[in-house]
Order: C-alpha cells, then sequence, then structure tokens
C-alpha cells in the first residue's frame, strides 16, 4: 500500500485461450504512450538555433530547461579531477569493476578482417573501422546515470574510436556542471572532453558542432523523449545508435518462482521514471496473486514510492496471463522487451527460445540489476518493442564495415564478360565501357573481326 492506504496493484490483461495463429500479441501487449514524432516538433527549433547561433543557444536553454546559465559549457579539466578525487571509495570499486567486466566482454567482442579469395588475383576483405569520433550522452534526470558513462565509453574504446566527446545536463546544485559521479566516471575513463550540456540541444551540439565541440560522426546513449526526437531529426545529419524511450521489463515466470523475486525485480525498473514498464508474463494465478501481494509489502518500503506506484499503475505496465510458457514464449517475443527476465523451471532451455529481446537474464540469481552494472552486459539497449530488429550497443555500434576489392587483371578479365553484360542489361553503358576499356573490346562483344 501507499502512504494513503491505497493498495498497489497491477492490471491484468487475460490471454488464456487467444490462439496465437489469428490472435496479434502485440496489439494487445502493455505499452507506454511515448510520441517521438509530436516531441520532434518542440526539438526544431532547439535544433536550428544551435545549429545557426551555436553556444550562445545552448547557453539559453540550459537557463531555461535546468536552471542553470553558465559560460563555459566545457567542463574543466580540474573539475573532473576534483570529482574523481572526492569520489567514494566504495563507489569507485564499483566503477572499476563494472569498467573491467565490460572491457572484458567488449574485447572479446572484437572481430578481425576477414579475407576471401575468389580466384587468383581476386580478392575482398572486409574490414573493421572505427568511426573517427563520436558524442555519448548521459542523463541526468530523475536518476543520474553514472552506469551509462561506461556503458556508452568503454566500447567505443576498444573499437579504438580515436576521438570521444561526452555530454550531460548541467546541475544546479553542482556550479552548473554535470553530476559528481558523471564527472568522476569519465576522469576515471580518460575522458576529458565533457560537456554540460543537456537534452536536444546536447544533441544537436554533437551533430553540427558549437564552441569547443566539434561536430561528431555517431551519436550514442539514452534519454528523454526529447533526445529521442533530437536523433530522430537528425538522422542522416549524423549516425545515431536508437531512439530509446522509456526502460521496460518482462518477466516471463511459472510456478517454480520465487514473489519476492519478482516483485522486486519490477519494482527495480518501475523505479526509474513513472513512464517506466513492468510486465509479468505468467501461467499461474497463484504467483500473480503472491506478487500483488509482495508489491503491496515492497513498494511501501522503497524510497521512490509514489514514481513507483505511478510506473506499475500505468498503462504500459500489466500481468499477463497465459495457458503456458508456450504461450508465454509467444507474448514476451511479442513483446520484444528492453529487458527479459525467465523465472522457469529449465530456465536456460526456456531462454534459447526467445528470439526477441534486448538482453535476456536467465533464473532467480541474473536480475536486471546485475546487467546495469557488473553484469559485462551493455545496458544500452532497445526499448518500445525495437528489439525485433535491433541490437544493444557494443562494439559493434562504433565499428564501420568497408569492403576492400583487390583484383589482378586476369582477375578481371575472368568476370569481365559478366559486367559487361549485366550493364548493359541495366541500361548502363558507361559501367560496360569502364570494364571493356581495360581490354579487346572485339573480344568483349563478341565479335570475331
Amino acid at each position: 500500500m501507499d502512504e494513503s492506504g491505497t493498495p498497489t496493484r497491477m492490471r491484468r490483461i487475460d490471454l488464456r485461450a487467444a490462439d496465437a495463429g489469428t490472435f496479434d500479441y502485440r496489439a494487445v501487449v502493455p505499452r507506454a504512450e511515448f510520441d517521438v514524432e509530436a516531441a520532434t516538433h518542440a526539438v526544431i527549433p532547439i535544433i536550428e538555433a544551435v545549429r545557426t547561433r551555436g553556444v550562445d543557444a545552448i547557453r539559453e536553454y540550459s537557463q531555461q530547461f535546468d536552471g542553470v546559465d553558465r559560460e563555459d559549457i566545457a567542463v574543466p579539466q580540474e573539475a573532473l579531477t576534483r570529482a574523481l578525487d572526492e569520489l567514494d571509495p566504495k563507489i569507485r570499486a564499483g566503477l572499476e569493476e563494472a569498467i573491467r567486466r565490460l572491457r572484458t566482454t567488449c574485447a572479446a567482442e572484437l572481430e578481425g578482417d576477414v579475407t576471401t579469395q575468389l580466384g587468383d588475383g581476386a580478392i575482398v576483405t572486409h574490414r573493421k573501422v572505427p568511426v573517427d569520433r563520436v558524442g555519448l550522452y548521459v542523463p541526468g534526470g530523475l536518476a543520474p546515470l553514472v552506469s551509462s558513462v561506461v556503458m556508452n565509453v568503454v566500447p567505443a574504446q576498444v573499437a579504438g574510436v580515436g576521438s570521444i566527446a561526452l555530454s550531460s545536463p548541467p546541475q544546479k546544485n553542482a556550479d552548473g556542471l554535470p553530476e559528481p559521479t558523471i564527472m568522476a566516471a569519465c576522469a576515471l575513463l580518460g575522458v576529458d572532453e565533457v560537456y554540460a550540456v543537456g537534452g536536444a540541444q546536447a544533441i544537436a551540439m554533437f551533430a553540427h558542432g558549437a564552441g569547443p565541440c566539434r561536430r561528431v560522426d555517431l551519436v550514442t546513449g539514452p534519454g528523454n523523449i526529447y533526445v529521442a526526437a533530437a536523433k530522430r531529426v537528425l538522422r542522416g545529419v549524423v549516425g545515431i545508435d536508437s531512439e530509446a524511450g522509456p526502460t521496460e521489463i518482462a518477466i516471463l515466470a511459472d510456478d517454480s518462482a520465487d514473489a519476492a523475486y519478482v516483485a522486486a525485480d519490477l519494482i527495480s525498473q518501475a523505479e526509474h521514471d513513472p513512464m517506466a514498464a513492468s510486465v509479468l508474463v505468467t501461467d499461474s494465478s497463484d504467483l500473480a496473486d503472491e506478487v500483488d501481494l509482495e508489491l503491496e509489502k515492497q513498494v511501501y518500503a522503497t524510497r521512490h514510492t509514489s514514481r513507483i506506484r505511478t510506473a506499475l499503475g500505468g498503462q504500459q505496465s500489466a500481468i499477463v496471463m497465459v495457458d503456458d510458457m508456450a504461450q508465454g514464449l509467444e507474448v514476451v517475443n511479442a513483446y520484444a522487451a528492453e529487458h527479459l527476465e525467465i523465472h522457469t523451471r529449465n530456465a536456460g532451455d526456456v531462454a534459447a527460445r526467445v528470439r526477441n529481446a534486448g538482453a535476456i537474464f536467465v533464473g532467480p540469481f541474473a536480475p536486471v540489476s546485475l546487467g546495469d552494472y557488473c553484469a559485462g552486459s551493455n545496458h544500452v539497449l532497445p526499448t518500445a518493442g525495437c528489439a525485433c530488429h535491433s541490437s544493444g550497443l557494443s562494439v559493434r555500434a562504433f565499428l564501420k564495415s568497408v569492403h576492400v576489392i583487390d583484383y589482378s587483371r586476369d582477375a578481371l578479365a575472368e568476370v569481365a564478360e559478366h559486367v559487361v553484360t549485366l550493364a548493359e542489361a541495366e541500361d548502363l553503358p558507361g559501367h560496360a565501357q569502364a570494364v571493356a576499356v581495360r581490354f579487346d573490346l572485339r573480344r568483349l562483344s563478341g565479335d570475331p573481326t
């Protein structure tokens, strides 16, 4: 219950007996209202102002949105150093372990060049090249996500990105600088180009360049709806990782699950934001009832009770009842959650049947909170069902694939006639001539004279 005595209950959606062959689960699974397109109308003037007026526009928006008027948007090196010096040793130890684990998994993901020899003198190499310069965004709203510094910076560094800039919103209680633990994490990772700029104006700064910040090639990192809208508007001007929406967790559980664990994990995502989504998919009515009871106890005891109750009671959250785990799998695959926990018998086998999820957490001792910090995985993940086609942030996001084609004269001659034929079939004679000019035109055209 909350402080007024109102029970904390999640609505229920009953999909038992629904036929997966004719029923579209995507139409009924809970979703937050997150209209990025509508928000684009609000961010377009901001982006244009930053493009044309640079730092002056950024300062105006920082004063308007953050209540901060700071002349220099760049964070001084001494502020970064001081933040690290003053960091709680336990927090530093936690960050160092998170960095070590993520760096280890990122290094294992690195792919070498792949060279294919298609014949004598016919070689194609698939080369991986790091992006030259990236802009990393770290939100600082209801929860200053210091862990997002780690999740953005480490894969970029492992990929070999040569130039890294990071931006986070200015804070009134930090003299207009970003939240101190965020600055400390930057210093710990050796990132010295840091900006006190938030929201859409930060994305515009990265995309167009402003003041001391040169334009970047790629922007990554989570943010609010205006950050997502700015990414959408600027896609093409700059590369982006994704348009992240409100965070979400889905838990697939049978009657073997521990209701206390399930409730705690639902709460863990709900405390991010009133729009956060917490979804339980289960075939056990008893478990659903037990989770409701646990939520009443646990929500009341949390620090952010109001925020959590709003999220759990919103349309984006629900307990979804299914006939069995086979149907449950169809539902969670349709939902394509950012985070998916499996609390079932033979959880590993069930997890292997999941097709759509940003990250999958297997069994009772792999909560999403582990992935947020120290699992060695990345917590920047696709939301709003995008896990059906997109992946989370990784080393690959900071690498480009380049094909290198190296053919000798003889190797080109072997396929020249095919190239000429196909080019002429497309009515592109110039394409054909670019090959034919290197050889005997009469031979290529089949003219024996």
